[in-house]
């Protein structure tokens, strides 16, 4: 007579199995969208809560399957051990950020100047939705010296027009893209005193014709000049107002996302002459939530070593 054994199998096993592989794939496609902006990041944070649900399901009832393969050698080993390889990363990405959230300072911005931090050119707006960032907070300024002690501005002996364009640089090395500047004709240098080919200055358009400038710009025939209504001309002075710059003075607003997944913050950079220097100073938030997990600081510090880097050599104190 044949005795034929017949294996048990543990269900559980391959359910966590299976659990573990769509938390794993949804996590992929949500991390995808929200980095190439199909995703807005409100969504993307619930997703990734959303699939860390059946990875946490898929934990316990992998051990059990691996327990029941000790005690009566059920299959289903090698499908526990994958339930619990896929089931990782999803719950590591929330952990993580749980982690940052924990320890971390509670900011949402971080400035090189707290007395008088860089005003956007442009301010942020986004649809926060359950992710609303409060205003800054009268701490915020403390919290930071506390914490991140060793972010402050920096100080270079040379022209701003050469700062400028080093920041520019920096900037587009760095995944920083500029989304608004005010003050850039204090930072280009005058293009009618750069020197031509041979050495001498450049003489202003029309000059060589014999012809003055202003007279040659001038048409032969044209419309005049009509007196704007009070109510337009007080709205568009207002205007031309406001985005006036200081003296010396320029502005550079800019955005940028983390590298792998797309976390949205903004930035500006402030650059101001003063005798035989420029001062540089940045501003980095976070577009959503009450917290930036440290981010900022990161882009923050990043961005200045960077230019340090840049500028070797004419960076003070």
């Amino acid at each position: 007579m044949i005795v034929r054994y017949d294996r048990p199998v543990s269900r559980s096993a391959f359910l966590a199995r299976r659990l573990a592989l769509f938390a794993l794939v949804m996590l992929a496609l949500v991390v995808v969208a929200h980095r190439f902006g199909m995703l807005k990041t409100p969504d993307f944070i619930a997703l990734v809560l959303v699939a860390a649900l059946p990875a946490a399901l898929a934990v316990p009832l992998a051990l059990i399957g691996l327990a029941r393969l000790w005690q009566i050698g059920a299959l289903g080993g090698v499908a526990a051990v994958q339930a619990l390889i896929y089931a990782a990363l999803p719950l590591a990405l929330p952990g993580y950020g749980y982690f940052l959230y924990t320890n971390r300072p509670v900011l949402t911005e971080v400035s090189t100047d707290l007395g008088d931090r860089p005003a956007w050119v442009s301010a942020p707006e986004a649809n926060q939705q359950f992710l609303p960032r409060p205003p800054l907070s009268p701490l915020a300024a403390a919290l930071q010296t506390e914490r991140y002690p060793g972010l402050t501005g920096r100080r270079y002996e040379g022209a701003i027009d050469r700062v400028y364009e080093a920041v520019r640089k920096v900037a587009a090395a760095n995944r920083l893209v500029v989304t608004a500047s005010r003050g850039e004709e204090y930072a280009l240098p005058d293009l009618q005193l750069r020197p031509s080919e041979d050495g001498t200055a450049a003489p202003p358009p029309g000059a060589a014709m014999g012809t003055p400038p202003a007279e040659e710009a001038l048409p032969e025939s044209g419309p005049l000049p009509m007196p704007r209504p009070d109510a337009i001309s007080a709205l568009i002075d207002a205007a031309e107002t406001d985005a006036a710059e200081p003296a010396g003075e320029a502005r550079l607003q800019l955005s940028t996302k983390t590298f792998v997944l797309g976390l949205p913050f903004d930035a500006v950079v402030r650059l101001k002459e003063e005798a035989e220097v420029t001062l540089v100073d940045i501003r980095v938030a976070s577009r959503y939530g009450p917290h930036d997990l440290g981010i900022s600081d990161e882009i923050a510090e990043g961005f200045l070593h960077a230019l340090d880097a840049e500028l070797l050599g004419i960076a003070g104190n």
